[in-house]
């Protein structure tokens, strides 16, 4: 009945897997204990693995705890490179010792979160530490409403903007996409009224006359439809549905993912 040691958020970037881990060590009262290869590492051999052993040390005194890795195959990637370091060897093989050796206590309440856009490259150790293994993908057209919603909550809408419609043209687009869209559709107000300010101005310039009063935030427009379609011209989905990558993503989550087929036929270069 003990609580598995290691969770993997993967997926194509921009769907919110670092936002994900903040929410978990929130939702389960945790300290959040956020580490990079800047924090670990160090031009003096053998002090990133004393680094990586603190890291676990402070973790358990701190417990319940969550230990957060972005990025995660950079760090823990494959030991069998060629062109890697023996000390970034070394301090993988601390950091696994210490996360699910004999230092570990099984009475300690830390959890290792991991978040990486290329789960295949890591070391199959880590894989095998990280039982809980989770795509996340791309969202529908459903969830994508949702979003919309959740960006545009505290923005002044007009009665023509469907958020259903925009959901259906921004098919394939990540959070990070969905946010970049409604960001350039609320710049178009601001961008009519930095024009009408101009225009005032040369007119007034022109005719001798003191330059108006620049405009305030009450005189912004409300955002409507056409912003979000010339919005949708101008951002386009960062991330492809048939790209090579998100079929590898998809491959991954099929043989060791959560729900997967375990599909032997969908064996590929990284296996």
């Amino acid at each position: 009945m003990q609580p598995c040691k290691g969770i993997l958020l993967f997926g194509p970037p921009g769907t919110g897997k670092t936002m994900l881990a903040k929410a978990v060590a929130t939702e389960a009262g945790a300290n959040f204990v956020n580490i990079s290869m800047s924090s670990i590492t160090s031009k003096w051999f053998g002090e990133g693995e004393k680094y990586v052993k603190a890291v676990f040390s402070l973790a358990s005194k701190i417990a319940p705890s969550v230990i957060f890795v972005d990025e995660v195959d950079s760090m823990l990637g494959r030991r069998e490179n060629p062109g890697e370091h023996e000390a970034m060897r070394k301090m993988k093989n601390e950091f696994m010792v210490n996360w699910d050796g004999l230092r570990t206590k099984d009475k300690e309440r830390v959890l290792v979160l991991a978040a990486t856009n290329r789960p295949f490259d890591l070391d199959e150790a880590v894989i095998r530490r990280l039982p809980r293994r989770l795509m996340v993908n791309l969202p529908d057209a459903p969830n994508r409403e949702k979003i919309l919603k959740v960006i545009l909550a505290k923005e002044e809408l007009g009665g023509d903007v469907d958020m259903e419609a925009v959901a259906s043209i921004t098919d394939g687009y990540s959070g990070s996409d969905l946010k970049n869209l409604c960001v350039t559709a609320a710049h178009c107000p601001i961008r009519e009224i930095l024009e009408k300010e101009k225009k005032e101005r040369n007119v007034a310039l022109s005719d001798k006359r003191p330059t108006p009063s620049l405009y305030g935030s009450s005189d912004v427009r409300q955002l409507k439809m056409e912003d979000f379609r010339y919005a949708h011209e101008q951002v386009c989905a960062s991330v492809s549905s048939e790209s090579s990558n998100m079929n590898e993503l998809l491959q991954w989550n099929d043989l060791y993912g959560e729900g997967g087929s375990r599909k032997k036929k969908l064996l590929s270069y990284f296996m």
